[in-house]
């Protein structure tokens, strides 16, 4: 039975007093959407008792040191204004890690867990599609068996979201809000990756991982099994996210800290360096603004949280995306670019805005290579020659690589259903609507890519507000620079004909 079917809600307390006193369990909290969960839940939910973090040592980085360092990201900018020292006072680094047995926790930090968490929020995950089989399997895999069986063991748990990806089912064409049968044996799978060497287990992936495009999403489709093997055992359930991207309004409008969606597409058309993109225009791209993202795993928290476990629950399906309620097609992302481009432009560009969509394969190769890779050649030539480190063949053989990894999802259209995300939402109470109700129907386009831009050049590329009166005329003289030059190449051309033509004709009349 569903946790919204035949249950009176009349008794059930707002999210703010389901948190108040409890402690909360996250791993992944350094992460993108890690980040906003917590700083939205230290903002709305204050008065929960405490956030114990999943956190390794990294470079040479001791786990409280990296705590640190994540509070002093942007964002949790609002927090420090309106709510200095909570962050502080309620947040404390376990130190562990995801992909090791048993977490990697010590005996005493597994006890203080056991004992004292209420709510379990498993958001880590590598997200890299390219990554060797044994690394995805190992964190996305091999972590969510780990974080069930301390889940197994934790005396007073509430809840366990799960948090998947919309894309875990990419084998079908619809994508429903249920469980799919398993594409392999997730415990055979753990077992090959041990067992198998390196090189062998890269030349049988492809054939492994089947219908699935990469190890990424084979990996958290059978990590969903891991959870769905302990449905009503645990009170479990699994939220899909699509594609997240840049803030909508909170912490503030167009936090973002990764080049994924389109603010990466924006900033490489804005930087002048991305010229062609092989998709299909009318592609419907489904994003998902990560503070609506985080909205919604804390209501899903809370609807499954205030409910007693029964043995006859099943794991509640979440999928955490756009759906019919907003399309975003891949020309209307690059028309953005152009249009943002001209009143937000990059610091110095190198050459002026690109970004031209294709559906021709040979077309879109052809134009990487006059486009991108000649140029980057050129440029990086200039760059030797005047005793400077060459960067741009680097940065292009990037966005190639980055552009074959995408390009499955560039050229396929799904459906993906979402009546469960839309039923959360209209659970939520009216007292609660102000800091919990999500519409992803309702977001303007053009104001939210707007934020999104600013934000990638603000937080991304760490360009100062001051510099846009510079960048501006910059724009300016590499739009001009680019028009002559047209100018110039296709006057040469239309002379080249007109010469082979007069020639042509000479030849005929005499």
């Amino acid at each position: 039975m569903g946790f919204l079917e035949e249950r009176v809600l009349t008794d059930v307390p707002l999210i703010p007093e389901f948190f108040k006193g409890k402690t909360i369990f996250i791993t992944g909290g350094s992460g993108f959407i890690g980040k906003v969960l917590i700083e939205k839940l230290l903002y709305s939910c204050t008065d929960l008792d405490r956030v114990y973090l999943l956190l390794r040592s990294k470079k040479g980085v001791n786990p409280e040191a990296r705590l640190s360092e994540v509070y002093e990201t942007h964002c949790f900018d609002r927090l420090r204004k309106e709510k200095p020292g909570v962050f502080q006072s309620k947040v404390f680094a376990v130190n562990g890690d995801v992909s090791e047995f048993g977490l990697g926790l010590s005996e005493e930090d597994r006890a203080l867990l056991v004992n004292r968490v209420h709510i379990i929020f498993h958001v880590a995950a590598s997200v890299r599609f390219d990554d060797p089989l044994p690394y995805s399997a190992k964190l996305n895999l091999r972590g969510t068996k780990e974080m069930v069986e301390l889940a197994k063991d934790v005396r007073d748990l509430l809840v366990f979201v799960h948090v998947s990806t919309s894309y875990s089912n990419t084998n079908r064409e619809t994508i429903e809000e249920v469980m799919y049968p398993p594409l392999a044996d997730w415990r055979e799978t753990l077992e090959i990756c041990d067992a198998i060497d390196l090189h062998t287990l890269r030349v049988l992936t492809p054939m492994y991982v089947g219908e699935m495009p990469n190890t990424y999403t084979f990996t958290k489709q059978l990590a969903e099994h891991v959870i769905y093997e302990n449905r009503g055992k645990l009170p479990l359930v699994i939220v899909r996210p699509s594609i997240v991207i840049s803030s909508y309004i909170e912490p503030f409008p167009g936090w973002i800290e990764n080049f994924n969606g389109p603010v990466g597409i924006c900033v490489a058309c804005g930087k002048g360096i991305l010229r062609s993109i092989y998709t299909k225009p009318d592609l419907i791209c489904d994003f998902m603004p990560v503070d609506i993202c985080v909205k919604h795993i804390i209501a899903t928290a809370w609807i499954r949280g205030t409910k007693q476990l029964d043995p006859t629950d099943d794991v509640e399906i979440y999928n955490c995306c756009a759906g019919k309620l907003n399309h975003v097609s891949m020309k209307d992302i690059i028309d953005k670019a152009h249009e943002i481009s001209k009143e937000v432009p990059l610091d110095n560009m190198l050459w002026s805005v690109g970004g031209r969509v294709t559906t021709s394969s040979i077309s879109h190769y052809i134009r990487v290579l006059v486009q991108h890779a000649l140029p980057a050649v050129f440029i990086d030539t200039i760059l030797w020659a005047f005793g400077k480190k060459p960067m741009l063949l680097k940065i292009q053989r990037r966005i190639y690589i980055a552009n074959l990894a995408l390009q499955y999802f560039l050229l396929q259209q799904w459906t993906f259903e979402n009546k469960n995300f839309i039923a959360v939402r209209t659970a939520i109470k009216e007292k609660d609507k102000k800091d919990f109700y999500y519409e992803v129907e309702n977001v303007d386009p053009d104001e939210y890519f707007l934020n999104s831009c600013k934000g990638g050049k603000k937080y991304l590329l760490k360009e100062a507000d001051e510099s846009l009166k510079s960048a501006k005329a910059h724009y300016l003289r590499m739009f001009i620079l680019d028009k002559t030059l047209q100018v110039i190449f296709y006057t040469y051309v239309l002379y080249w004909l007109w010469k082979i033509v007069e020639c042509y004709l000479g030849q005929y009349i005499f």
